[in-house]
Order: structure tokens, then sequence, then C-alpha cells
């Protein structure tokens, strides 16, 4: 009768050798002191201050809004709820200092275009003012 002998091919060297590396790795996963924490948080936020206080970039034109005319809505703003008439929005337009006049019913299309010297008459199905605005 043959002799058969079982050995354990990991001893306890090499458990321990795989082992220490293990530890090592999720000691590093830890997270860093608050003191570091705070000055990551501190230094992004210093960072977006400058980004914010940069100076705009000028090639970007297409996203400003167009400069505003003469137009000045809120002089005329007493005319809401009052019936609409060529005489009313004649008057409106000299009160609100604008060059155009444009009188806007419910199912009137409209560009999309901003001028700034154009008085916005916005009157309901009856034909009373229901709004007034430059552009």
């Amino acid at each position: 009768m043959s002799s058969f002998s079982f050995r354990r091919p990991f001893g306890p060297t090499i458990l321990a050798a795989a082992l220490v590396p293990t530890l090592l790795l999720l000691g590093a996963c830890k997270a860093p002191p608050m003191d570091e924490q705070e000055a990551a948080g501190t230094h992004a936020q210093k960072a977006a201050e400058e980004v914010a206080a940069a100076p705009a970039d000028t090639t970007a034109k297409a996203t400003e809004a167009p400069p505003v005319g003469n137009c000045d809505a809120n002089q005329v703003q007493s005319l809401v709820g009052q019936p609409y008439s060529d005489a009313i929005g004649a008057q409106a337009q000299q009160d609100a200092s604008a060059r155009q006049l444009r009188v806007l019913k419910p199912d009137d299309m409209t560009t999309m275009e901003f001028v700034g010297e154009r008085l916005n008459i916005e009157v309901d199905e009856k034909g009373v003012v229901t709004g007034l605005r430059c552009g």
C-alpha cells in the first residue's frame, strides 16, 4: 500500500503575503481627513469665483440682448383695461417715446425680432388692452 499524504498548497506565509497588499490598498481608499476635504472645497469655491469674475467672452454676441431703445412702456401701463382705439394707440406711442407701434390681437402671428423703439399693445378678442411692452 502506498502512502498518500495531503499537503496544503498555501501555507500561512503565502496567505500573509497576499493579505498585506490587500489591506494596504483598502487603507488607501479611506476618506481624507476633514482638513484636506475643507481645503479642497475652499480651493474649488475660489476657482469658481475667479471664473465668475472673469470678463465675459466678447465673441458670444448672439447670446446678448440687443440694445434697448428709447421706448418706455412703464409710462402707458394705465391703459390696461381700456378699449383700444387708434387715438389711444397714437397717444401711447407718443407717451412711451416709441418710434413704432404694433397692435397684437390674440390670433396674430408675430415675428420674434426685438425692436427697442417699438411699443407693442396687446388686446383681447373684445379690443380691450391687456398689456403693453416694448420690443
